[in-house]
């Protein structure tokens, strides 16, 4: 590339990576590791799905499915997630295929994410055009399981933290101000700790160039950005890119609208003062305790051409000298990658960082489309299990202005993704933040399909509203039994139980089937909620609701006419309804023998939070 990078060549470079997916290990030396077929798949019909349940295979990092017609080669199935299709774990709930059809299915499980193992033996089904739509739910009020993670506390995502200098506007709204309040809100609303950028080395914050020959680093920009950052209560994760012109080996090499450069640097020297220098600098102005609380990232999917013009073996040399430097500063400090595309490049990194004695103390990689994989027992391969996980990309498409970003659809897609990855990783950073982001253009449109939780202007998506109820469960993870028609793969559940006593139950209805993202009434259920081990009699029942016509901030911008940008009193409109809707208006609800049922329509895409506040808690606001 010689120039920035357009929407079709960041995307098309995405599938292109998938298609040379097996070619990416041929100077690799492979930790041997074969898995074995899955064991007992079965294929259970329901109502407009299929749900395959088979037994884990230790070792495996995910599985791929497989499907085909009698008579005919099974092949991947696709579920449209335009990234890594494989998931971590079963049960998966097939909603791709024709109700009525006949298909055979399969499993393989996965080595690593480009490591397919044998297939198990095929079984068959038939999903239903009309069945029995109803799933149960159990929750024991009484129990407890364990304390609930929560892995999107760690890190979100966002655009370049330059952004938050910017005094521009979109839409006629302040960008710099706007950006800084939604990264705000992140901490404020959802817990969120840290936030993850891009280009902290570009040369629109000036930190190195060259003078008569000479480096000169300059960290001033930094330190605003960074400063502006720990004043909202937040860290940074260092992603230690991109090439700042005067180091690079070939600075027309260049990747966003703002031509950040992607080129190895063209004295490796230099690039590893630089870094000793920024680290040092970092470590002098706020604190060696506060910075040993920073990940210092490598790069940015180096795995993909618009973003490292070098070799594979180039950047795990950017790779090893960039670890040592950071080191060089501190033996403290994380550092880790290889940050990379589509779940690529781990075990190689895991590899090199072996034979080359080279510091890593996480594993971060990205994918969109699926739940993160399970590489929990790649680093246990490599003889690493002491490996923080984070997966510092991760959302429902890699794809710029996709109209699923803005959709109830997103909302459920989150949940699945955070539900499967609690407790086996250690950071999922939903990307991003905000739609004031540029990397291909800034915001055309109020709804363009941003990658934002929340808009330009701040309003909340269903996406921001799915984290903020995920945010309100309790501490105190509850068991959940649930039986039924797509009980745990259309269907699931989270529930957990507060310190005042008051017992939460979120339960949404959502596929990773993307062409099914505008809904389809066959996926709708009625979902019966028993909440048994209740210690009171009478409880005070809340419902929040995220569907098409509840929490639903893009429907409201239809319904008032769906222009580019708010005009007049639009905003004023928007904002009364940017907020989290109930359901129902709150009402008493008695347990009998410490038991109570709910009955709970639930559309496809739709989710519901149910609260069940002991009369004697005197606070009953949300």
């Amino acid at each position: 590339m010689t120039d920035t990078t357009s929407a079709n060549d960041a995307e098309h470079a995405r599938t292109d990576w998938q298609a040379r997916i097996g070619r990416r290990r041929a100077d690799h030396v492979e930790h041997e590791f074969r898995p074995e077929p899955p064991e007992g798949l079965t294929a259970t019909p329901g109502q407009g799905q299929v749900t395959l349940r088979w037994t884990p295979v230790a070792g495996a990092v995910g599985y791929q499915v497989y499907r085909g017609e009698p008579g005919r080669p099974l092949t991947r199935l696709d579920h449209h997630g335009q990234d890594v299709l494989a998931v971590p774990h079963p049960p998966y709930a097939d909603t791709t295929g024709e109700c009525g059809r006949e298909y055979r299915y399969a499993v393989a499980a996965l080595a690593d994410v480009d490591r397919v193992g044998p297939m198990s033996e095929p079984v068959q089904a038939v999903s239903l055009d009309r069945g029995a739509p109803v799933v149960r739910l159990t929750i024991d009020a009484a129990g407890r399981t364990r304390t609930l993670h929560r892995p999107w506390r760690p890190v979100i995502g966002s655009e370049h933290l330059s952004h938050l200098l910017n005094r521009e506007t979109t839409g006629g709204r302040p960008i710099g101000a706007e950006f800084a309040e939604a990264l705000g809100i992140m901490r404020t609303e959802l817990g969120v700790g840290a936030v993850r950028a891009h280009a902290i080395l570009c040369d629109d914050l000036g930190v190195y160039r060259e003078v008569d020959g000479d480096p000169v680093y300059d960290f001033t920009g930094v330190d605003k950005v960074y400063d502006q950052l720990l004043d909202l209560g937040l860290r940074p994760v260092v992603e230690l890119s991109f090439m700042p012109r005067d180091l690079a080996s070939d600075p027309t090499k260049t990747v966003f609208a703002y031509r950040a450069i992607v080129s190895p640097p063209k004295d490796w020297q230099r690039w590893a003062d630089l870094i000793r220098h920024l680290v040092s600098h970092l470590i002098e102005r706020y604190g060696r305790e506060e910075v040993r609380q920073w990940p210092f990232e490598v790069w940015n999917e180096a795995n993909l051409e618009v973003f490292w013009s070098g070799t594979p073996a180039d950047f795990m040399r950017l790779y090893e000298v960039t670890a040592r430097a950071v080191k060089d500063v501190d033996t403290h400090l994380a550092v880790g990658g290889p940050s990379s595309a589509a779940a690529g490049w781990v075990g190689e990194l895991l590899e090199h960082a072996g034979t080359t004695d080279t510091p890593i103390d996480f594993i971060s990689t990205h994918t969109y489309g699926s739940p993160p994989l399970d590489f929990g027992p790649l680093c246990q391969r490599y003889g690493r299990p002491d490996l923080n996980i984070l997966w510092t990309e991760w959302g429902i498409t890699p794809t710029h202005f996709n109209p699923v970003s803005d959709g109830v659809f997103a909302a459920t897609f989150l949940l699945t993704g955070m539900r499967s990855a609690a407790n086996r990783v250690d950071a999922l950073a939903y990307w991003v933040a905000s739609d004031h982001f540029e990397e291909l253009g800034r915001p055309p449109r109020l709804f363009h399909g941003g990658f934002g939780l929340l808009t330009v202007g701040n309003l909340r998506k269903p996406r921001f509203w799915a984290l903020a109820l995920l945010n309100r469960l309790g501490n105190d993870e509850l068991p959940v039994v649930m039986l039924g028609d797509g009980a745990d793969s259309l269907v699931q559940a989270w529930a957990a139980r507060d310190d005042d006593a008051s017992v939460d139950v979120l339960v949404w209805n959502g596929t990773l089937d993307q062409s099914k993202a505008e809904g389809d009434e066959r996926l709708s259920r009625d979902v019966h909620v028993r909440v048994e081990g209740l210690a009171g009699d009478r409880y005070r029942l809340r419902h929040w609701r995220i569907d098409r016509t509840h929490s639903n901030i893009a429907q409201v911008w239809r319904d008032l006419g769906d222009g580019d940008w708010p005009v007049g009193g639009q905003w004023e409109q928007l904002r009364d309804r940017n907020t989290i809707e109930e359901y129902e208006p709150a009402r008493e609800v008695r347990a009998e023998d410490g038991a109570t049922v709910i009955q709970v329509p639930l559309p496809m895409p739709g989710v519901s939070f149910l609260r069940f506040e002991p009369v004697s808690v005197v606070h009953l606001t949300p």
